[in-house]
């Protein structure tokens, strides 16, 4: 019997539905394995928030997950703190194209993504992954973008290479490594990848130069700064034949060489940022032909020249060793005739760091030597390992006398500008590799070329300089059989000169040929000595801190650049610093301190001793004695300096200049005495030291007090300073344990009209502000920055950096902002010495919070310092009324005439002391009021 049959226009809807159901419900179970397997690795799977195990994940929708055709395309889930590590089979969501799981806590070994060969976009940085597959990038012929950055991937602690099987991936496009432990040089086929547009490998321990390859790239973004260990090395040519670059950061590495004139070919680039390498020579004026270029960064290298004026919006260049220190100003005649020497001979790294400044004569440049009025009269450089030729700017010098380049590696002729110096007595450019003509000079002048194989046919052929640094060659140059190769007026080796007079020349070119060489060297050396002894310091005294570095006392020290007088030219009289009335002789202070005894030493610092001594009015003070033997004229001047600027700076919460003798060789500088030691042990020795932890409450008091010093320095002093180098060892605290800020060695006067200023970069890593590590610009807000990490010190316990902590923990700062979004995380992190209670823990989390915005990575989200004084005031000054009901005034008649009423007063607050009995400590602590007080209303009435 045939079945009853339903309506055609009923059944069809159902049907339909039912294949769509069939076709969009039913997840692989490969797939759905492996999203079960990720989740139950987590220690925190609630946070995906994924239905119980017999629901469908496309089907059902789940949360971060996304399919098509019932199969898994893409995983986001990014940002939600996920703890726990990726499964093993994690490679079978074999249809998987987007990956994002950045910025979680994701650990263990990464699982191989072999055989994903729809993957195009994997996103994993900024989680704690500790190794990496060997086979990880195995048949990704898809991949687009990759980040890794920001993973320990130790792998064994001996770090990971990128494998050859990447080069494969011909589509990619972005590569972010960063900060994920690469180790050894950059691989070749990087630069071959016809699609990659952005390459970030920074912070790893990458060394070697850039590969060949690299030429002529299509690279737009480069970011390779900061390698630890050797670095990169090598020229930076390779990077100015990427025309397309925009973005080229490569500072806080080894790379030697010029800048190239041919990055003005990169018309697109715009952030430059090349300091804190090795590079030499003259800034490439054509730098400023670059349209789009905004930041141009070359500190900390050893950059000679002029300084050309750029207009860019970010241009830095300071600590190099520049002619002139304002920009468009060109260096005298003689420095530049130097500097195209050192140009001809490819910058030696020696001498571009030594031949600084515009005055060779004041400023003791290696291998060259002056006359009496100042000009330039011997240049002596011998087996200094120079490549290249003989500049013929040399004949710009005209007071030389002696031409010193023997045992180099000279190629070339020598230069016909050199026969027109009419002082010139000797030219030895023996043990070169110089070649004909050699052009004729006077009879006055001995020439040595002998050792050269293209002028010198018993010569042995040469390509490298020899090892030998003996005596200098005689005027027969070793080579008897050829004595013709050291000749006056010479114009060809073997020349018409006579035998005769050969053999008169020589025996002069030899005794002139050492002494000019020897005698140099000897000057030279004992300079050196001496510029050891004349290094400036810049230093503020403090007690002794055993937390900070060097045990005892912060010393900032100042190279003196111009050695040009010895320490022993200081004046011997007693010298007066415009300061006011600070001077304190030196028998006073070798009274206080018993003569500098050792058992008042209290410090000890590379720049001198520090002792405590009291004063005859009992005034604990601190001393600090400079060596004699340390001081140069440079560092006197800062000394006078620091004199007249601490002299001037007063608060309450800055440590206060007692001050200072200048006699005779005698130097010293006079601080008040601070009993309470540094914040540092009172936060991270004080069971070491058998102190009382500090409380909350004593902890705010302590950041209000440091706040206010701050706010003074930035804003209430008659000029605008800038502390950088704030830190609990710097912060000291009396014995009622309130605050004063000290060390102002590293203390930056800020220009009027001026938001930064460019100095050399100093202070202590852990509370450096990430745009001054990198820019060396600082504002008032790299203070802010560190009085943010010094809250963060207050709360949790935790040095700023500690390398024996855990990787996530290491870096308190980074740290700080991972715990600060979770209340729990929090509480959890915070110092175990406090106790700390219900009461407590909202202002907890509001200076949590200050600390956070202090912290943060633009200088101009940071507050200024009068912003944290407001906020942290009230959780210290809480006012609170008293009760009403108290009549605090009671048998006082207000209503009574003035002088009636303070009498009145004033007979009770006798009467109060005068029955209190000697336990009563709150009342024998309240002195009467003074004899005479209601009088004085009285003589007031009367007139």
């Amino acid at each position: 019997m045939p079945l009853p049959t339903k309506p055609k226009g009923l059944l069809r809807p159902v049907l339909l539905s039912i294949l769509v159901f069939l076709s969009t419900s039913t997840t692989d179970p490969g797939d759905v394995a492996v999203l079960r397997a990720f989740e139950k690795g987590l220690t925190n799977p609630s946070l995906l928030k994924w239905p119980p195990n017999d629901s469908d994940p496309c089907g059902s929708s789940w949360p971060y997950v996304f399919c098509s055709n019932s199969r898994v395309t893409q995983l986001q889930a990014k940002n939600l703190g996920l703890e726990g590590p990726l499964p093993a089979n994690f490679n079978q969501l074999k249809y998987l194209a987007n990956l994002g799981l950045q910025n979680n806590r994701l650990s263990g070994p990464l699982p191989s993504f072999s055989g994903l060969s729809l993957l195009q976009y994997a996103y994993l940085g900024n989680n704690q992954f500790d190794s990496i597959p060997v086979d990880f990038f195995d048949g990704l012929s898809a991949l687009q973008v990759l980040s890794i950055e920001l993973n320990p991937l130790l792998n064994q602690s001996s770090g990971w290479t990128l494998p050859t099987s990447l080069q494969n991936s011909a589509q990619l496009t972005n590569l972010s490594l960063s900060n994920c432990n690469l180790v050894g040089i950059i691989p070749d086929f990087l630069g071959s990848m016809p699609s990659l547009s952005l390459l970030r490998m920074s912070y790893n321990r990458l060394s070697g130069p850039i590969p060949a390859s690299f030429n002529g790239s299509n690279l737009r973004f480069v970011t390779l700064n900061n390698q630890v260990g050797p670095g990169l090395s090598g020229p930076l040519d390779v990077f100015a034949t990427m025309s397309s670059l925009q973005q080229l950061w490569v500072h806080g590495n080894q790379f030697s060489g010029v800048i190239p004139a041919a990055f003005s070919k990169c018309v697109s680039l715009a952030d430059l940022r090349l300091n804190n390498n090795n590079l030499v020579g003259p800034i490439p004026p054509e730098l400023g032909t670059i349209p789009a270029l905004q930041v141009l960064l070359l500190d900390n290298n050893k950059l000679t020249g002029p300084i050309p004026d750029f207009k860019f919006a970010n241009y830095s260049y300071t600590y190099n060793s520049f002619c002139q220190s304002v920009p468009g100003v060109p260096c005298a005649q003689d420095v530049s005739a130097l500097l195209d020497f050192l140009k001809a001979v490819n910058f030696p790294s020696s001498l571009s760091a030594n031949w600084a400044g515009n005055k060779p004569c004041s400023s003791q440049w290696l291998g060259v030597s002056c006359n009496s009025d100042g000009t330039v009269s011997v240049l002596n450089l011998p087996n200094r390992n120079l490549n290249g030729s003989i500049s013929p700017s040399l004949g710009k010098l005209t007071s030389l006398v002696n031409i010193i380049l023997d045992r180099n590696n000279l190629v070339g002729v020598i230069p016909p500008e050199l026969t027109g110096l009419k002082s010139l007595r000797l030219l030895n450019v023996s043990s070169n590799n110089l070649g004909p003509p050699v052009p004729t000079f006077s009879k006055d002048v001995v020439v040595v070329i002998d050792g050269n194989p293209l002028l010198d046919p018993n010569a042995p052929p040469r390509s490298s300089p020899p090892s030998s640094a003996g005596s200098p060659p005689s005027s027969t140059g070793g080579s008897p059989s050829s004595p013709g190769n050291t000749t006056p007026g010479t114009e060809t080796p073997g020349g018409n000169q006579s035998r005769k007079t050969v053999a008169i020349v020589a025996p002069l070119a030899a005794v002139a040929a050492f002494l000019v060489a020897f005698v140099p060297i000897v000057i030279f050396f004992v300079r050196k000595k001496m510029k050891k002894n004349q290094e400036a310091a810049s230093f503020v005294v403090h007690p002794r801190d055993p937390s900070d570095p060097g045990n005892v006392i912060k010393v900032s020290v100042a190279t003196n650049s111009d050695a040009s007088r010895s320490a022993m030219s200081l004046q011997s009289e007693t010298q007066v610093v415009d300061s006011g009335n600070l001077l304190i002789s030196v028998q006073v202070l070798r009274s206080v301190t018993g003569n500098f005894s050792p058992e008042n030493e209290i410090g000890r610092g590379g720049f001198g001793v520090v002792y405590k001594g009291a004063l005859d009015d009992g005034t604990m003070i601190a001393v600090k004695r400079m060596e004699a033997a340390v001081i140069s004229n440079k560092a006197l001047d800062e000394f006078q300096s620091e004199i007249a600027v601490l002299s001037k700076v007063r608060h309450r919460h800055l440590v206060s200049l007692i001050g200072y003798c200048i006699e005779g060789n005698e130097k010293l500088l006079v601080y008040e005495y601070m009993e309470g030691g540094a914040l540092s042990q009172h936060l991270f020795q004080w069971q070491k030291l058998h102190l009382q932890p500090l409380s909350w409450k004593r902890r705010l008091i302590i950041a209000l007090d440091v706040a206010r010093g701050l706010e003074y320095l930035h804003n209430m002093a008659h000029q605008s300073f800038i502390h950088r180098d704030l830190k609990p060892s710097n912060i000291l605290l009396g014995d009622d344990l309130r605050a004063k800020i000290s060390d102002f060695g590293l203390v930056k006067l800020a220009p009027d009209g001026k938001t930064s200023v460019a100095t050399r970069l100093a202070g202590t890593f852990g509370y450096l502000a990430p745009e001054y590590a990198v820019t060396g610009k600082v504002t008032t807000k790299v203070d802010v920055f560190s009085f943010g990490v010094v809250l963060m010190e207050l709360l949790t316990g935790l040095t700023a950096l500690d390398e024996d902590r855990p990787e996530e923990t290491r870096y308190l700062a980074s740290y700080f902002w991972k715990i600060k979004i979770n209340r729990e995380a929090l509480l959890a992190a915070l110092d175990p010495a406090l106790d700390v209670t219900e009461d407590a823990v909202d202002s907890i989390q509001i200076v949590a919070e200050l600390a956070k915005h202090c912290t943060s990575r633009e200088p101009q989200q940071r507050p200024d310092m009068s912003h944290a004084v407001n906020v942290l005031s009230p959780l210290v000054e809480k006012w609170k009324p008293t009760n009403e009901e108290d009549d605090e005034y009671d048998g006082i008649a207000f209503d009574k005439p003035l002088l009636q009423m303070v009498k009145v007063w004033q007979a009770s607050d006798e009467a109060a002391v005068n029955n209190a009995t000697p336990s009563d400590d709150s009342r024998s602590s309240i002195p009467a009021r003074p004899t005479g007080f209601a009088e004085s209303f009285t003589s007031m009435d009367a007139r």
